[in-house]
């Protein structure tokens, strides 16, 4: 996180006062482990993770303004951009699939490490063909083990939506899943 702290830094020494710059290390402090394990698990790797919340922690200095108080408040509208940019970086890495040819078949043969990255490959483009905020949802609930309401307040959904989503999502994933294999 040594890049990210940096930026944290170059950014609150631009802030227009004093306050604005310990606001934001405080946003810092409290939040960045949070929403790196969060960045972690909406991400194919850690570097893509620790890209994503630097640019959450980049816009949180670029809108202070913006960021609601409050412990909770802030950590949801945090959340909510930092999902926000995985959003955008899967939607780019779609467009850029769909350009680019891809192989089907896989070796008959494999030993147990190509196995898992094979299987892991998988999972991944099985998320990445889910609509974007079912695939949030997934990720939130099954991966990083986010409770539903607070995931309908992360994302500015209703309980009920987010349970839709839910069922929706494993039953895409298993169709899509089953299809690869």
């Amino acid at each position: 996180m040594g890049v990210l702290a940096e930026v944290i830094a170059l950014t609150a020494v631009e802030a227009e006062s004093e306050g604005s710059a310990a606001r934001l290390g405080r946003l810092f402090e409290n939040h960045h482990h949070r929403l790196y394990r969060l960045a972690r698990r909406l991400s194919s790797s850690p570097d893509d993770a620790r890209d994503a919340v630097q640019d959450a922690f980049v816009r949180a200095a670029q809108n202070l303004d913006r960021v609601p108080n409050g412990s909770s408040s802030e950590e949801a509208w945090l959340v909510r951009v930092l999902v926000n940019i995985c959003r955008d970086k899967w939607r780019h890495r779609a467009v850029r699939s769909r350009a680019d040819a891809r192989t089907s078949a896989f070796p008959t043969t494999v030993n147990s490490d190509e196995s898992r990255v094979i299987a892991h490959d998988a999972v991944w483009r099985a998320l990445e063909a889910l609509p974007v905020r079912r695939r949030a949802v997934i990720v939130m609930y099954e991966l990083e083990g986010i409770p539903i309401p607070a995931i309908a307040q992360s994302l500015g959904l209703t309980a009920v939506t987010v349970r839709w989503h839910l069922s929706r999502g494993r039953r895409e994933l298993a169709q899509i899943i089953g299809r690869t294999s």
